[in-house]
């Protein structure tokens, strides 16, 4: 890790197109954007994978970053929002629990209706964020996938900490509405 002043003197060079230096930001922050990446898909050659293209995607876009110090904060949220990305993309297949399909390997004939049950669930969630306001779905987001604090909230949404507060109730609310009116008529 480095200090403050050489944070920003190791990113206002790659800024300008020093690779050694971004280089350095690479071996320095690695290990944090791995973390983050392995904490949302649980599978390490996927969180390989997606570490490397977020290191890319960050190379393509430093000069865009108009505040160097902010550099970590802004590296991880590329990496919250690619691993978000990742698995939201993924096959359907990949989000099923293995024992769901034992069946085709010759393994036991009944299918457990805990996992079909859970992805079942998991799709309504996915369902009613999409039906949400862009600013209901952002600060769910970023309080229950990206992990950030209210403070961090805050700071990313320019408001009060007691307006977060409250958009993460409402939000709740109205998730908790889409998701009921999602559910199929009895």
């Amino acid at each position: 890790m480095f200090d403050e002043t050489q944070l920003i003197r190791l990113v206002t060079q790659s800024q300008a197109g020093d690779r050694d230096s971004f280089g350095r930001l690479v071996e320095a922050y690695e290990s944090e954007v791995f973390a983050v990446v392995m904490r949302r898909l649980r599978n390490r050659s996927e969180a390989v994978e997606v570490t490397q293209e977020v290191f890319l995607r960050a190379m393509r876009k430093l000069p865009q970053l108009r505040e160097p110090e902010r550099f970590v904060g802004w590296l991880k949220r590329i990496a919250v929002r690619m691993s978000i990305n990742r698995a939201v993309r993924r096959p359907k297949e990949a989000l099923q629990s293995p024992e769901i399909f034992s069946g085709l390997t010759g393994g036991d004939r009944d299918v457990p209706l805990d996992g079909i049950l859970e992805s079942e669930r998991a799709d309504q969630v996915r369902n009613g964020l999409r039906s949400l306001r862009p600013l209901d779905r952002e600060t769910l987001l970023a309080f229950y996938f990206e992990g950030q604090s209210l403070k961090e909230m805050s700071d990313r949404f320019s408001s009060p900490v007691g307006t977060i507060k409250r958009r993460l109730h409402t939000a709740r609310a109205r998730l908790r509405d889409a998701l009921t009116e999602l559910q199929p008529a009895a």
